[in-house]
């Protein structure tokens, strides 16, 4: 038997100031340093040691982790760090209050833009997304998946323990996927920060799954 676990960074400083994110790098919050701590601390009481790591190249990932891997007194994992496991692109919403933004296009187009699967929020041309780049759930999905099936998923088939530290947005994507869940079904799905979820293999295939705290 062995294990792939899932863990979506603590609370970052603009989860703390209600703004949209995305790929802008911001870092942890003092509460997201702890939710990484008791992370660490946890997988350290379950007994779970890993052969490889993968994280986005965002800091609120890296550093989750890392803090993650000092608490559980981890030796030196190998590690990956690519930015098909980035948190999906808000568009002209990065960095936007999430409530003032709500008061301003109202609550209904902007639970579209945040829980629909094909939906993408605008894509204006702003500071903080000079291409006016953006993305839906859908084409977050269309990086992610691609790069568990060609990096990760033969490791786990393989035997291997692997920790993924990564985001809401990219982690439903790896859900989906791994539990074959409907389009509808993945609108549902939150995953908790800090709070590691874990899928338990035997020859490849799933056998369990469930968070540690």
């Amino acid at each position: 038997m062995n294990y792939l676990v899932l863990l979506r960074h603590g609370e970052s400083q603009w989860n703390l100031e209600n703004r949209f994110t995305g790929w802008v790098d911001v870092d942890l919050s003092a509460k997201g340093e702890t939710e990484a701590k008791e992370a660490g601390t946890v997988l350290k009481n379950k007994g779970l040691k890993f052969d490889l790591m993968f994280t986005s190249v965002l800091k609120r990932a890296m550093r989750t982790a890392e803090i993650a891997c000092t608490e559980a007194g981890y030796p030196a994992i190998p590690v990956e760090r690519n930015m098909a496991l980035n948190e999906r692109h808000y568009g002209a919403l990065q960095g936007l209050n999430k409530k003032e933004t709500a008061e301003k296009y109202g609550d209904e187009q902007v639970h579209i833009w945040r829980r629909s699967y094909d939906v993408p929020p605008p894509s204006d041309v702003t500071d903080l997304n000079p291409e006016g780049f953006t993305e839906s759930l859908k084409e977050t999905a269309a990086r992610t998946i691609p790069y568990y099936q060609e990096k990760i998923e033969q490791s786990v088939k393989d035997g291997k323990n692997v920790l993924i530290v990564a985001h809401g947005n990219s982690l439903r994507s790896l859900v989906m996927h791994l539990d074959n869940l409907s389009k509808a079904e993945v609108l549902e799905l939150n995953i908790p920060t800090g709070n590691p979820l874990v899928y338990e293999f035997d020859n490849g295939a799933i056998i369990k799954k469930y968070y540690l705290k």
